[in-house]
């Protein structure tokens, strides 16, 4: 089922459309009053860029004073009931704004803006944390993917709404006003319809300094090293897209020689680009959260950053061009395939991490992990203001202040792969098993979403490991023969995803008991173990006896086992077909059509070892 049948749900629609109509507000309130301020008020230059380099300090100061309230508050009460208070604030915060706007009393309108950043503040750990309760768990991709295209939207409707009706003439500031207003009160509506969400920590003790609270709460964020790291990941992406957002119009105007059509059309094709990466996502993941698609997502971000420096730099030529005009310039298709590709790959960068988050965190942490995410996000946006205007003070241009940040991201992104391989570890997992097998998945539900269990699967070909990791929804210890362990090109995969290298009694009895203590250890912890119990690769395609050595597994640790099986691996890539007909193994089916059958868990106490190699037959069928 598409990720487009979540906007016809009541558990998710209400709640996208209050997250969109308020970035939508956000966005059309900042660019009213910077419309207001450079265009309507007659003030001086020097007082202009006083304002409009105040406004967004004044947005972001809620974000590092009470960001770790705000994750406080998602954990302990009732999420849908905080949202509707926000909601209400916002209507509050735009029926002042209208007085600003009327009277153009800027205090009025600066005090407005801050309020408008606390809004953004108490919603933020609220925005993310709500999709897990919401949410099934193969929806969670799906559902950020939205979120994250519809805010896109938003912020961009909301901007060139902001422009064009503040300088409309002689009632700019009336219907600025009363579009800030209606939207404020659709989102209030619409909040009206979001199921309740329980709170997650209803005990918690209730930390009102936020000096200390930010300090805890980020120690909380850093506490899983995984989830900080794609919190770093994240807020990256927010300095990323800062620089390149705030370059736009002086390389709108100084390197395209375009109007503010054409900024406006840099900016539409970055935001489209973004949510058609976002939305991509659950396609390209197969649902599950894979954060494979995040160094793809980085490697994109470089090529495409880099190239747009390529395709033109320097001053333009000719100034004044509108969008048309721009778009039958030479070259102009090129700036816009890049702009928009750009914003694609940020899609896979982003929207993985945030579902990596909300799937790794502890529910009754999420929203103070957010809320570390926000802060984190805050200072990287304020870093990125001063990386963009250091170098400009240093004589860079916007290309080669794009070209700069596209060679940082590389950087970047060698730093959290290297410190976090779980990250490279998927990426070279979901490029191998998407280059060379099409799969099809049956049964996922049946797969515990927490706690431990055994997973037992028929053994094919040396790339059943790799091809069951890319495609189960919670990441699974393998129990595999040591000599495939040891693959040399393999053999990072396989350490990263912490499998676990077992021998034969006669082979190596150290290496087989310390298989068995780190099963019990990864089942103790609650994790999913999966082993291959045929011992080895089917030499003729059918499914050898089981052996019994996961009847010890149970005995020492008694949990659920899933029967799961392999279809359409024999013949294909790295099965042995090939070597048994004394031909080299070439790929006779490359891109196979596999399946992955799951079936019901069994309860310890009633697994049999020829039973289970009978459901196991039956899954499998004819098809080997």
């Amino acid at each position: 089922m598409s990720q487009f049948s979540l906007l016809g749900s009541r558990r998710f629609a209400p709640f996208f459309w209050t997250q969109a109509l308020g970035a939508f507000n956000d966005n059309a309130f900042r660019n009213a009053l910077v419309m207001l301020v450079a265009f309507q008020m007659g003030l001086d230059d020097h007082t202009v860029s006083l304002y409009t380099n105040l406004a967004p300090a004044l947005f972001i100061i809620p974000f590092f004073l009470f960001s770790a309230t705000a994750g406080q508050l998602a954990e302990k009460f009732e999420k849908t009931r905080i949202i509707r208070w926000v909601k209400l604030f916002e209507i509050g915060a735009m029926a002042l704004a209208a007085i600003g706007f009327y009277t153009h009393h800027t205090t009025l309108l600066l005090v407005v803006l801050f309020l408008m950043g606390m809004h953004s503040t108490t919603f933020g750990p609220i925005k993310y944390a709500i999709l897990p309760q919401a949410l099934k768990p193969q929806e969670l991709v799906g559902g950020n993917g939205l979120v994250e295209m519809g805010t896109q939207l938003a912020m961009l409707v909301g901007m060139i709404a902001g422009n064009s009706l503040m300088l409309v003439a002689g009632a700019g500031p009336l219907l600025a006003s009363g579009a800030t207003i209606a939207v404020a009160v659709a989102g209030y509506l619409a909040s009206r319809k979001i199921p309740a969400a329980p709170a997650t920590a209803p005990d918690l003790a209730f930390n009102w300094n936020p000096f200390s609270e930010t300090a805890r709460v980020l120690g909380i964020t850093r506490s899983d090293r995984a989830v900080f790291n794609a919190v770093l990941g994240i807020s990256w992406f927010w300095f990323f897209g800062t620089v390149l957002i705030a370059q736009l119009p002086v390389y709108t105007r100084e390197t395209l020689g375009g109007d503010g059509s054409v900024n406006t059309l840099v900016l539409t094709l970055f935001s489209i680009g973004t949510g058609v990466g976002a939305l991509l996502c659950e396609r390209m993941s197969g649902r599950r959260v894979e954060i494979g698609l995040v160094p793809l997502g980085a490697f994109g971000l470089t090529v495409f950053g880099v190239d747009l420096y390529l395709a033109r730099h320097g001053a333009a030529l000719a100034h004044g061009l509108d969008w048309l005009g721009f778009l039958r310039s030479a070259g102009s298709w090129r700036i816009a395939l890049d702009l928009t590709l750009i914003g694609v790959f940020a899609g896979f960068y982003v929207v993985p991490l945030f579902a990596f988050v909300q799937a790794r965190a502890p529910r009754e942490k999420l929203s103070r992990i957010i809320a570390g995410n926000n802060i984190l996000n805050a200072l990287l946006i304020c870093l990125a203001s001063g990386f963009g205007l250091g170098l400009g003070m240093l004589g860079f241009d916007a290309p080669r202040i794009f070209l700069a940040a596209a060679l940082l991201n590389v950087l970047v992104a060698v730093y959290i792969f290297t410190l976090v391989p779980e990250f490279l570890m998927r990426f070279v997992t979901w490029v191998l098993v998407n280059t060379l097998y099409r799969v099809r998945v049956d049964g996922m539900q049946h797969l515990p979403e927490e706690g431990p269990a055994l997973l037992v699967c028929n053994h094919v070909s040396f790339m059943d490991p790799l091809l069951l990791m890319a495609n189960l929804r919670r990441p699974a210890r393998f129990v595999m023969y040591y000599r495939i362990f040891n693959i040399p090109l393999l053999k990072f995969v396989f350490r990263t995803a912490r499998a676990i290298p077992i021998a034969g009694q006669k082979e190596d009895p150290a290496v087989l008991q310390r298989a068995y203590d780190e099963v019990d250890a990864a089942l103790a912890a609650g994790e999913l173990v999966c082993i291959f119990p045929e011992g080895a690769l089917t030499r003729d395609g059918a499914i050898a006896p089981f052996r019994p050595g996961m009847l010890r597994i149970l005995e020492r640790r008694p949990v659920p086992v899933v029967p799961m099986a392999l279809r359409g691996l024999w013949g294909s890539v790295w099965s042995r077909r090939d070597s048994m007909l004394g031909r080299a193994r070439l790929p006779r089916r490359f891109r196979a059509r596999v399946e992955l059958v799951v079936d019901a868990p069994i309860a310890p106490g009633q697994v049999r070892l020829d039973a289970l190699e009978a459901r196991v037959r039956a899954l499998r069928g004819d098809r080997a």
